[in-house]
Formats: structure tokens, sequence, C-alpha cells
């Protein structure tokens, strides 16, 4: 049977999934944590002793590099979440099929994007 007829994947094909997004969660919350610990981290690297110039330049670029580990946290969080809402299609033999088309999504394409629920052709009709 070739992937166009089947309707979902096996169950040894889905525990090849589940251990791929096992690994992607398990690396994606050790990097979330990073995230978070870096604008999370109060120190000031020693700018009292420095002009009042230079500290409001420093405090200006401390509020921006926060914002931006914060907007990558989000990011994060939504990638983490996106991996576990595949495991659960996983649970339901749901996973890797495509919402709209209804097809299989290619084994490769899931590899590289294991959380995607559009398969090419369905992406491409959205454009």
């Amino acid at each position: 049977m070739t992937d166009t007829e089947r309707t979902r994947y096996s169950d040894a094909e889905l525990e090849e999934f589940r251990a791929l997004l096992n690994d992607k969660i398990k690396k994606a919350t050790e990097q979330l944590e990073l995230i978070q610990s870096s604008y999370k981290n109060d120190s000031n690297n020693g700018t009292d002793d420095t002009s009042p110039t230079f500290k409001a330049f420093d405090e200006g670029s401390e509020v921006m590099s926060k914002e931006a580990n914060s907007q990558l946290a989000i990011r994060q969080e939504k990638f983490i979440r996106d991996l576990k809402n595949a495991l659960v299609r996983i649970e339901n033999k749901t996973y890797g099929v495509c919402r709209v088309t209804g097809k299989l999504i290619n084994k490769e394409r899931l590899k590289l994007v294991p959380h995607a629920t559009l398969s090419i052709e369905a992406k491409n009709m959205q454009k």
C-alpha cells in the first residue's frame, strides 16, 4: 500500500515519531529554561562605578534584551505546546494526517517538522 492509499501511519511508525517528539520536547524544554534564566538573571554586571550616561545605555540595552528573550521564550513555549499536541495526535492515531486534505503528510516532512498538521499540498493552497 502506498502512502496515498493509507489513511494513517502504522503503530511502529507512530512509535518512531513519538521518540522523535519526546527528544525534541526535551531539547526545547532545556532551551526554554536557558532563555528564561537569562532574562530572569538580575545581575547588573557591575556598572555601579561607571558614568551615568553609560549606565543609561546599559539599562536600555538590558531592557531590550529582556524583551527579546521574553519573545523567544513565548515562541519556545508555543513550540513545546505544538510538540505535545502532536503526541496527543499519536495517542489518537491521527498523527501525520493532514487536517485539510485528510491525506498522510510526507514522512520526510514530519521528520523535519514533527508538529506539522498540514501537508505541503495544503500549505501551498493557503498562499
